[in-house]
């Protein structure tokens, strides 16, 4: 199964740090970055699309945040 998520942190040192730990548990990068800026709170955030190939068949039951 390809298991598939997407990131989302403020414009931060936080944000490269989830992406860093996705990509040292053996999740690829997928696709550009994103960029926006968050009106209702004043930031911008950034968001980047990850995958793994993984075991199994998929089910809504997954926690993808531990593959």
């Amino acid at each position: 199964m390809l298991a598939y998520r997407f990131l989302t942190e403020d414009d931060t040192s936080a944000f490269c740090h989830k992406v860093t730990e996705a990509l040292s548990k053996g999740w690829s990068l997928h696709g550009q970055p994103s960029y926006a800026f968050d009106a209702a709170r004043g930031v911008m955030r950034c968001g980047q699309a990850v995958v793994k190939e993984v075991e199994g068949d998929y089910s809504p039951d997954v926690k993808l945040g531990q593959l």
